[in-house]
């Protein structure tokens, strides 16, 4: 494979590290971005559908994992995870860690080197250990489905297990019991690496300018904790 590296500039700049989350993150907004992630002065609040999230989450790692029963006020779950494990069978990781570091080298997920990061809700790797399943829970609503997610991860795992040569990754919506599906193959990795290269480069020329700009958008009005942004309707 062709280091997609090589495209991005030799300028030293702070070192951090980024996932799919913080791409979107900044994405939507580089101030918004520089405040949570590079100064970090301002955090922001866990609403009570993340937090609903993160119950879901755990109740089903505990579930595939440990065979815990799933909270009653959870049970709609369990069909649908249930559906996953009778289709796919294999050596199972849910919740689990992965990290690469700037050379695309796996790595701990909290290892000092680390460069990109992220959790898989369930990983299945086929006993032939060639075929993969990534499943990524979600909560919300199937009509504001991003597949890039399932993308990002499923270039980790070829990376954390190369044996991996395809891998079947989907969105599972518990609400309505809808499964958004793709499918990857490590012939393409080198292709898809230069994409998500090319963006974390947008990122670094932030850290090499020093210049954050603000970028209005939904989020501004009501939402945004960026309190001291001009943009935000809350100052």
């Amino acid at each position: 494979m062709v280091n997609p590296l090589k495209i991005c500039n030799n300028t030293q700049v702070k070192k951090f590290t980024w996932s799919y989350s913080s791409i979107s993150q900044f994405k939507q907004c580089p101030k918004k971005y520089y405040h949570i992630k590079v100064l970090k002065d301002i955090k922001e609040t866990e609403t009570e559908a993340i937090l609903y999230g993160k119950r879901v989450h755990k109740s089903a790692e505990d579930y595939v994992r440990d065979g815990k029963e799933i909270e009653e006020d959870f049970s709609y779950i369990k069909p649908s995870i249930d559906s996953i494990l009778n289709n796919f069978k294999g050596k199972t990781y849910p919740e689990i860690r992965l990290g690469l570091t700037e050379n695309l080298e796996p790595c701990e997920f909290f290892d000092d080197d680390v460069w990109y990061r992220c959790v898989v809700d369930l990983l299945i790797i086929d006993p032939d250990g060639k075929r993969a399943v990534i499943i990524d829970y979600k909560t919300g609503k199937s009509k504001y489905a991003d597949t890039a997610q399932l993308e990002l991860m499923s270039l980790a795992v070829f990376k954390n297990y190369p044996e991996v040569e395809t891998i079947k990754a989907g969105l599972l919506f518990f609400t309505n019991n809808v499964l958004i599906k793709e499918n990857y193959s490590l012939d393409k990795e080198s292709e898809l690496w230069l994409k998500w290269i090319e963006e974390v480069n947008k990122i670094k020329k932030c850290f090499e300018s020093e210049v954050w700009n603000p970028k209005p958008n939904f989020t501004c009005y009501r939402f945004c904790p960026v309190l001291s942004c001009h943009h935000n309707g809350r100052n």
